[in-house]
């Protein structure tokens, strides 16, 4: 296996996740440009993914780093699925060894319902596309986190 070399910061290519115990939303984003979009939401068994799934887009996508959106009570305390989410950023850096970071995620859900709803009304807030959005939202959030608006 060869070692793979990633992109220095400014210019990789960041994958995110919205993990949850039912179902993990996945985007890709560019440093670059601060964008981001949503690939496929993958299900999940009390928060364990099939690892398979993932590994598609990991290869398809290679990504430089994975983000993690850590879920946190509005006063910043943990809850207990920050701490399942923090298992499963451990867990992608194990099975990748891509390094992977977390983000704070408050509120993401609702703000990823209130773009959904905007783009196409009650029918575009299932909940695979509710977590692919929060995973864009995470991802977004990170680069502003970085390099300002």
């Amino acid at each position: 296996m060869t070692k793979r070399t990633f992109k220095p910061q400014g210019e990789r290519t960041v994958m995110g996740f919205d993990f949850g115990t039912k179902s993990i939303g996945i985007a890709v984003g560019q440093e670059l440009t601060g964008s981001a979009s949503s690939l496929k939401a993958v299900k999940a068994q009390d928060g364990i993914p099939n690892w398979d799934h993932i590994a598609v887009q990991v290869n398809e996508w290679q990504p430089d780093l994975m983000v993690v959106g850590l879920p946190l009570n509005m006063d910043g305390t943990s809850q207990e699925v920050t701490f399942k989410a923090k298992k499963f950023a451990n867990r992608l850096h194990n099975h990748y060894g891509i390094p992977v970071q977390t983000q704070d995620e408050r509120l993401t859900t609702a703000d990823a319902k209130a773009r959904l709803f905007e783009q196409g009304g009650y029918k575009n807030l299932g909940k695979g596309n509710v977590d692919n959005m929060s995973a864009v939202i995470i991802l977004e959030s990170f680069f502003e986190s970085f390099y300002g608006e």
